[in-house]
């Protein structure tokens, strides 16, 4: 008897495991999202991916439409790299629908520096330019996947991996990327170790990257 409650215990915790594998289908047509700084604390709303829904009897088709992604980014910065994202915040009526979309300028020699987006693939396209892109396997393999592409091709970062790109042409160079989240998230990996806040003790990543303590403090500063 025992044996046959443990083997229907684990089936349901393996069902219930399966069925919060991945984000569900929406329910109802669209969610628009309210911006946060619109819903007061006298609104009992329900929200549907944090985010309260508008009411859809109010939207119209500016919540479903957003302008701007042919104005080329500024890439006066220090990587030489702009991403113009439209992720759900830029265009409310994404909420629920899983995907979002960026702009990316490159300025010669600019890179988007090492990244991985914790929920979301990207597929990326070149617009202008030849641009090299790559991604990094997970652990032990840790073998670099790369290719320098040019105008009209497609490249594919699969989720959770590390990837870049880098403008290797003589001119600038832009692409599209879309991706498979709302709201895909971005953490680029120099930002998060050397620029956490408060700072990763430095002996801790002196010991992890094998450098000295006053490289570390000084890649520290710079982020």
């Amino acid at each position: 008897m025992a044996a046959k409650v443990f083997f229907f215990c684990s089936l349901a915790l393996a069902i219930l495991c399966f069925a919060y594998a991945s984000d569900s289908s929406p329910l109802q047509d669209f969610c628009v999202a309210v911006p946060t700084a619109s819903v007061t604390l006298f609104n009992v709303s329900v929200t549907v991916n944090g985010l309260v829904c508008k009411d859809p009897k109010q939207v119209t088709a500016n919540d479903f439409s957003f302008s701007g992604l042919h104005i080329p980014g500024n890439t006066s910065n220090a990587v030489g790299s702009k991403v113009t994202p439209v992720f759900v915040n830029q265009l409310p009526a994404l909420n629920t629908l899983g995907i979002s979309m960026a702009r990316l300028d490159y300025a010669i020699s600019g890179i988007n520096p090492p990244h991985f987006h914790p929920r979301a693939t990207e597929i990326f396209m070149v617009l202008e330019g030849s641009i090299r892109v790559g991604f990094v396997t997970s652990n032990p393999e840790n073998r670099l996947i790369t290719k320098v592409l040019n105008k009209g091709d497609v490249f594919v970062f699969p989720v959770g991996l590390a990837h870049f790109q880098q403008n290797v042409g003589t001119g600038n160079a832009v692409a599209i990327a879309g991706l498979s989240s709302q709201n895909p998230g971005v953490i680029t990996v120099a930002n998060a170790v050397f620029g956490s806040k408060p700072d990763i003790a430095p002996d801790a990543l002196a010991k992890a990257f094998q450098l000295d303590k006053n490289i570390v403090s000084q890649l520290q500063a710079k982020f």
